[in-house]
């Protein structure tokens, strides 16, 4: 099968809608205020839109099955059948009560581990799998969604998680061995992907797209072997089909890139060009004959209108290469990682706009660079293009003179405290007199629909800023007097003031950009509206203290004031790509350094500094972490290197694997670091059982706030003794995994009194130890 000349392709699409339609379905269906038929007619309209938007663009390689209700790692838990028993599947298609109790859990049982897609702020369930597994074809989800895509007059690519990448992105099953090999289960899962792709075929699939990520990391020799494997084992069903492999966030090595040229079978290759710029030194050095390049020009994963003629240039160089009908344009991964479309934004100013590309725009962007690669291109679209560009690269509000000199005035300096961790805990603890195993939450409490309400209201004007400070003053006061109740040791005043913790700082912070509808989805139902550092980053006044002096005003136990951290700000937003990202962080932490200053004149002596997505961020190549994690955690202790032995600094981390860090956690020198740990069944726990010493405070999560399960006094007392067995008791905090914005009152008031309960039933075993 031969290409047109204009073709293009989008690895996948954004699935919560322009105005977040399937977070809403989804939220009340959980809720029980409406059926399984209005979820899946919701869902049903927004594939049809996607698909159809599009078509109508000129795409001709078009994905389906890139929707889902929760991530498509579950999905393909799904259709594997790979239930963990605890969920009590009996086989059968796999329906919602299942599927969802593993993304959340259920009132009985805990839901599966959630952690990071990769070094994106999306988050994927980790499949629990072993040898006792019975896998079983248990979705027909990737069929049935092509049908319905034809159905409607669009032939899609359907698109399926690669074999080997699904079984790299697993975990060993509780009970099973650490050191068993999930590759080993790859005869197991093949015969299932066998019937899927006889299926697809038979409903008249052309093409088949397998996202084989893991392709971009350091794999060794055996892992290689698994996709030569794979793919060999699958040649014969796939025969008849155009098979592409898509790979993206990263250059392969050259090792990977032989791996993936070689494999049979297969006809095209998706290649993430933008982050993986020296793969094109691979493709130039060796491209298969005959074979398609799927060049990922246009970035999935930021939100800056593509630079039409560079990229043009490059397209014309492989071209050179693959040959004219063998190259097709496409996004470097899928869109599902930047905002849906630039219309909405009805608030954002001409010039900033002008700069911008979302989803929809960045399918048009792909288009136009396919027409002008087959001769016909769109010389106004062009030229409009590199006025942005230039308007862009000119514009005196990207730079600030006065930023600029500070950031570079930090070389020279590893800004650490005077004094070490040690000597601090034992001033702070004089000042603020707290029990053994104190207990704390991590900030946020539920954001009520009233809630909600006023800071809609009163970003719409609709309500004065009198009733607006008055209406969240009572928030604080609830929050606060709450917690007094439930006797927790070290209060927090809730945030009712913040939708986002990283909208809230952007919004008052120069060089920083908003949108009233870029929305991007992080997991399930939760969406993130990452603002856009467009220029140099100061902070021109405060921005917390009043609130965390309003609330600690209310109390006499200590208030925690409540910032992200630099890192966590730059990660969780759509960042200039003008300058190095590190340059960018100095300037945000030079920034929340001035607040860190300020909320310690104002009398607050515990600040905590998130810096969740510190881990996040790693670079996907072993040999570019040791550069990232120097400047990311030095970032960290530039935000706090001025404040007293006396004030206690907090970090918090989440849903990551944080034991390959744990050094440059040490290395952060946080008074008290705040950690998930029960979501990912205590993974945490087994780094300090391998010997690692830790000295200041640390609070691993006792229990999971993103299920809406309530865990007892007995299953939290049991976590903390699991920790005791490898920490200090002098050093353990108890605290929940995260912050609690995504639950209920009813769920949030049971869980911490059990909580405190259990904390305070350790303390007395402990005193009646001695």
């Amino acid at each position: 099968m031969l290409f047109q000349k204009m073709a293009s392709h989008i690895v996948g699409y954004p699935r919560m809608g322009p105005k977040r339609e399937l977070k809403f379905a989804l939220e009340s269906f959980w809720d029980k205020k409406s059926s399984a038929e209005d979820l899946q007619k919701v869902a049903a309209g927004l594939r049809s839109s996607i698909w159809k938007q599009m078509a109508d663009a000129g795409i001709k390689y078009i994905p389906s099955n890139t929707f889902s209700y929760y991530d498509q790692v579950l999905d393909t838990t799904a259709m594997l059948g790979a239930v963990p028993p605890r969920y009590g599947w009996n086989g059968g298609e796999i329906g919602f009560d299942t599927y969802f109790s593993m993304a959340r859990g259920n009132a009985s049982v805990p839901a599966m581990e959630m952690t990071k897609w990769f070094d994106t702020n999306y988050h994927f369930i980790v499949p629990e799998l072993g040898p006792d597994v019975r896998f079983s074809y248990a979705s027909h989800k990737a069929v049935d969604e092509y049908k319905e895509a034809k159905a409607l007059g669009v032939n899609t690519v359907p698109v399926l998680v690669g074999p080997v990448s699904y079984l790299m992105l697993s975990k060993p099953a509780k009970g099973v061995e650490k050191t068993f090999s999930l590759l080993s289960l790859l005869p197991k899962i093949l015969p299932i992907y066998k019937e899927v792709i006889s299926e697809l075929k038979a409903a008249g699939a052309s093409w088949i797209q397998f996202d084989e990520p893991t392709l971009v990391l350091d794999l060794d020799a055996h892992q290689l072997q698994a996709f030569t494997t794979a793919y060999a084992d699958l040649e014969s069903t796939l025969s008849g089909l155009n098979v592409l492999i898509e790979t993206y966030f990263a250059d392969l090595t050259s090792g990977a890139y032989k791996t993936l040229i070689e494999l049979k079978g297969v006809t095209a290759y998706g290649l993430d060009l933008v982050r993986g710029t020296k793969t094109i030194d691979l493709i130039k050095t060796n491209f298969p004959k005959g074979k398609f390049l799927f060049a990922g020009v246009v970035d999935g994963r930021n939100i800056w209108a593509n630079d039409l003629a560079s990229s043009l240039g490059t397209l014309q160089a492989l071209e050179a290469i693959v040959g004219k009908d063998n190259l097709v344009v496409s996004t470097s991964c899928s869109l599902l990682h930047t905002a849906v479309d630039l219309v909405n934004e009805t608030k954002l100013d001409d010039e900033i706009k002008s700069w911008l590309a979302f989803a929809a725009q960045k399918v048009v962007e792909v288009n136009a660079l396919a027409k002008a690669l087959a001769g016909q291109k769109d010389e106004a679209f062009f030229a409009s293009n590199a006025t942005a560009q230039a308007s862009r690269k000119s514009s005196p509000r990207v730079t600030n003179e006065a930023v600029q000199k500070a950031a570079a005035a930090l070389k020279g300096s590893d800004h650490r405290r005077a004094t070490n961790v040690s000597a601090r805990l034992d001033a702070q603890q004089k000042k603020l007199n707290l029990p053994i195993l104190p207990t704390t939450t991590i900030g946020s409490f539920p954001q009520t629909l009233e809630l909600r309400r006023v800071r809609r209201e009163f970003k719409a004007n609709k309500i004065s800023e009198d009733n607006y400070v008055k209406a969240i003053k009572e928030e604080i006061k609830k929050v606060v007097d709450l917690q007094e109740e439930l006797d927790i040791d070290v209060l927090v005043h809730g945030e009712p003031e913040r939708n986002d913790m990283v909208e809230y700082f952007g919004e008052q912070l120069s060089g920083f950009a908003f949108t009233v509808n870029g929305w991007v989805q992080s997991y399930g139902s939760r969406c993130v509206k990452p603002p856009i550092i467009y220029g140099d980053v100061s902070r021109p006044k405060p921005m917390t203290v009043f609130w965390s002096s309003t609330a600690q005003s209310m109390t006499s136990r200590p208030m925690k004031g409540m910032l992200t951290g630099p890192v966590t700000i730059l990660n969780w937003s759509f960042v200039r790509n003008d300058q190095p990202r590190f340059e960018t962080c100095y300037q945000i932490a030079l920034a929340i350094k001035d607040e860190v200053e300020d909320l310690e004149k104002a009398g607050i002596n515990v600040i905590q500094i998130d810096e969740a997505a510190l881990r996040e961020g790693l670079p996907l190549r072993k040999s570019e972490h040791a550069f990232y994690l120097k400047w990311a955690v030095h970032s960290f202790r530039i935000t706090n290197c001025g404040v007293k032995d006396t004030t206690q600094i907090h970090t918090h981390m989440c849903y990551s694997n944080f034991n390959d860090i744990i050094h440059s956690i040490i290395d952060m020198d946080a008074d008290v670091i705040t950690i998930e740990n029960s979501r990912s069944d205590e993974k945490l726990l087994s780094v300090f059982r391998e010997g690692v010493k830790y000295g200041a405070g640390i609070g691993p999560g006792v229990y999971d706030i993103h299920s809406p399960r309530i865990p007892s006094t007995e299953e939290i007392a049991d976590r903390i003794n699991k920790m005791l067995a490898v920490l200090e008791t002098n050093i353990l905090w108890v605290n929940p995994d995260c912050g609690l914005k995504t639950r209920k009152y009813a769920e949030v008031k049971p869980a911490l009194n059990n909580m405190v309960a259990a904390a305070k039933l350790l303390r007395t075993q402990l005193a009646s130890a001695k």
